[in-house]
């Protein structure tokens, strides 16, 4: 199976029916009693069954309740903050038509697809990014929608890349985009979001930092240098390969949009700067660009968020669409990869027979963001349940006491285990410490002759009574502790 392409096979499957003791119709041939010499012996010789491989398939993960709990409380955190700033959750199809993501610039995504013909004869792939989809979901509306609008997703994508520390083959992405604003205002206020999150999941700005760059950088310069605009977005999809391959390495491709070495050469010193001074010195004062730059820098003071952001003009981002403003959340030590990215991408409906509307928005992966919080000791521990108290029932006959003791709790709003078979006390104990609960609630003979039951502090270790119409009363004042 090529790495890009996902082959359907289909098998014939022929069923073989031993004479003594299989159901169903015997054949002429199975009755025949040299046949039934013939295979009588290898019948007795048991097939040896083919171990099953327990490891998901490569580059993708299981997801253990340990693991559950860590994705649910970041994915948690994703939506507080969209929540937070006014936008609202869609989804779409993880399956997709393969033509919603086969643009014709020579983006990386178009050759990590997971396509595929499907058995109508369709041609779809397994989604890598959520903005196509997004796209594809506004245009279906034929402007019925209303804007401007802000939404949110955290879709799971896939890509049949390189896999490396943080990235994998498949991954949930926490995407905010806003359709209708054609200011800078939107990438600040998309940024000061992401800032937020961040900031409510313990990292600083020593931590992470936000490279900024606008496209229209690139396009002055390119323009300057005489290279036609139609050739803008193949130019940046190759610049942005710079970071990680050699200039000769897309020498060829470079050449055949018919850039000299001598342009691209003068395309990567202005792209050195780190300063928009230096830029404006290149651009002058009047550019578009370093309007754009200097406006945006002053919101970025406004939300108070300049000691997150620095400008880098090598920032181009790989995916042709993008317009405007683009930018990078990276580690500031350097040993991760991108934690997120995104920018303005004013001109995607036209790619797909649409009409130009302004847009921006960003993609913000899980893996790199949860490799990031370990490395800095921030990532909180998931080895407790979330359980609040376990029951127990002494023995077989008070099972139905125990059910009336945990559905009391469970409507007082306690999440409650019940254990389901007899065991000894002591296992429940374990059991309880393991799963990291604060009460274990035991129903004895005695205490329920009484109307009660016995609690006890998993922490403290005490034991006391507590009256059975009285447990929404406990369960309250354990809740408000």
């Amino acid at each position: 199976m090529s790495p890009s392409t996902c082959s359907i096979r289909s098998t014939t499957t022929t069923r073989h029916m031993a004479g003594s003791g299989g159901g169903g119709r015997v054949s002429n041939a199975v009755t025949d009693k040299e046949t039934l010499s013939k295979t009588s012996s290898s019948s007795k010789k048991k097939k040896k069954q083919v171990q099953l491989d327990t490891n998901p398939p490569k580059g993708t993960r299981d997801f253990y309740p340990e693991d559950m709990r860590m994705r649910t409380w970041l994915f948690d955190h994703f939506r507080s903050v969209a929540k937070t700033y006014g936008f609202s959750e869609y989804d779409a199809p993880v399956l997709e038509s393969e033509s919603l993501y086969t643009r014709k610039a020579g983006e990386e995504v178009t050759t990590q697809l997971y396509n595929f013909v499907d058995k109508g004869d369709r041609n779809v792939a397994l989604r890598p990014e959520m903005t196509p989809s997004l796209a594809r979901m506004v245009m279906a509306k034929k402007g019925g929608l209303p804007l401007p609008l802000k939404w949110f997703s955290i879709p799971q994508c896939w890509r049949y890349e390189r896999m490396t520390r943080g990235r994998r083959r498949e991954h949930f992405q926490w995407n905010m985009d806003i359709w209708g604003v054609g200011g800078v205002e939107v990438e600040a206020e998309l940024l000061s979001a992401m800032v937020t999150f961040f900031e409510q999941v313990g990292l600083t700005s020593e931590d992470v930092g936000i490279k900024v760059n606008s496209r229209l950088v690139i396009g002055e310069v390119l323009g300057s240098l005489g290279v036609p605009e139609e050739k803008f977005a193949a130019t940046c999809v190759l610049v942005d390969k710079l970071e990680k391959v050699p200039l000769d390495s897309i020498q060829g491709d470079l050449e055949e949009l018919g850039l000299t070495r001598d342009i691209v050469e003068q395309l990567t010193s202005v792209l050195t700067s780190n300063s928009i001074e230096a830029i404006t010195e290149v651009l002058g004062e009047d550019s578009e660009a370093v309007k754009e730059l200097n406006q945006f820098m002053k919101l970025t003071d406004a939300y108070a968020i300049s000691d997150w952001i620095l400008f880098d003009a090598s920032v181009v981002r790989g995916l042709a669409y993008y317009t405007g403003i683009v930018f990078e959340a990276f580690d500031r030590r350097g040993e991760l990869r991108a934690i997120a990215g995104g920018g303005r991408y004013d001109k995607l409906l036209e790619t797909f027979g649409g009409e130009s509307t302004p847009a921006a928005g960003f993609g913000f992966g899980d893996a790199v963001i949860v490799e990031l919080l370990k490395e800095r000791n921030v990532l909180p521990s998931f080895e407790s349940s979330g359980f609040d108290t376990v029951v127990f029932a002494m023995n077989p006959d008070l099972y139905p006491a125990a059910i009336q003791a945990a559905s009391a709790l469970r409507k007082a709003g306690q999440n409650v285990d019940v254990v389901l078979e007899k065991k000894k006390p002591k296992w429940v104990f374990k059991y309880a410490d393991r799963i990291k609960v604060d009460h274990v609630v035991l129903v004895a003979p005695d205490e329920w002759e009484n109307g009660e039951v016995s609690i006890k502090n998993m922490a403290e270790g005490g034991q006391s009574p507590v009256k059975v119409d009285a447990l929404a009363d406990w369960a309250a004042e354990v809740a408000s502790a």
